[in-house]
């Protein structure tokens, strides 16, 4: 059966690290038909063996440059700390042509670390996959992960628009739902959606352990709803979200502190009993929570 849009024809793609991101997009590849080849670039002998196990890739190497060299579409799926080095790395090996592009959840430090090692001829198209689990590794990823799910393009102005295209119609060939945005402001909307709600779920969870009087057995023991779920977000990459915390620091530290001034007008409501003041946020919460099952984007993206 002919399906309803041709896949893109990327040619060889190069993933440069391969979790749960890395190996979804791999699978996606896979299934789409939308790569002639597939090469990944894995640090541990260990990764390696299990990328070629599951099929992910048709060769992969310990070199970074080695699985850039004569891509068509080089894709980042590591950390944010690991970029410049990347970069460095293979730019000596990017043939004319071909489209650099990422999955980072921060997209201005991308465009103003990266540009500048890009060679001539070389595109820079920075993306973001709004999607995930709390678990990583090879073994994590599914194809199913972007379906219905945002994808966040940000490339500067003067960007080969043929390449932008082509980047947005592999997002788009994965179910995503891509967008285009300026890539400050992308960070500034992430940060609120995004990495605020996780800092918070951090130290939620951190609180709860710290605490003298309540056991860490007691809080295992007796987690409720709410908690779980701070305990599933806050079980995420450690080493991703450092690097996404210190990225976007200027975002998350003014949404953190419209968020401090938030909670300690809630603090006085509870200390002079002002119930109105509660209801009226609890009211606009649930509204707001109506909205995005609405939209389809409630479900967690897991299997």
């Amino acid at each position: 059966m002919t399906p309803p849009h041709p896949a893109p024809s990327l040619g060889r793609v190069a993933l440069l690290g391969v979790g749960l991101i890395g190996s979804s997009l791999a699978r996606v590849l896979r299934r789409e038909g939308m790569a002639s080849s597939i090469v990944a670039n894995a640090r541990t002998q260990a990764t390696r063996d299990k990328v070629m196990e599951l099929g992910l890739a048709d060769a992969v190497f310990a070199d970074p440059a080695e699985a850039a060299d004569g891509a068509d579409v080089i894709v980042l799926c590591t950390p944010l700390g690991a970029y410049v080095d990347l970069v460095t790395a293979i730019a000596p090996r990017l043939k004319p042509g071909a489209i650099v592009t990422d999955v980072g959840s921060v997209k201005h430090a991308v465009v103003r670390e990266l540009a500048p090692l890009i060679p001539a001829g070389v595109h820079l198209v920075p993306a973001h996959p709004v999607a995930g689990t709390e678990h990583s590794g090879p073994e994590a990823g599914f194809a199913d992960l972007f379906q219905g799910r945002w994808c966040i393009l940000t490339p500067e102005q003067g960007t080969d628009a043929a390449a932008t295209a082509k980047i947005a119609a592999m997002w788009k060939r994965a179910g995503s739902l891509v967008e285009i945005m300026d890539a400050r402001h992308h960070d500034l909307v992430l940060a609120v959606t995004s990495h605020l709600p996780h800092l918070i779920a951090f130290n939620i969870v951190g609180v709860a352990a710290d605490l003298e009087l309540v056991t860490e057995s007691e809080v295992i023991k007796y987690s409720a709803g709410g908690f779980r779920d701070f305990t599933r977000i806050a079980a995420s990459d450690p080493v991703m979200w450092r690097d996404i915390f210190l990225a976007n620091r200027e975002a998350v530290l003014e949404m953190l502190g419209r968020f401090n001034e938030d909670l300690a007008r809630l603090q006085r409501a509870i200390r002079w009993g002002d119930g109105e003041t509660l209801r009226d946020l609890f009211t606009r919460t649930r509204r707001i929570r109506r909205e995005i099952v609405d939209a389809g984007q409630a479900n967690s993206g897991k299997p």
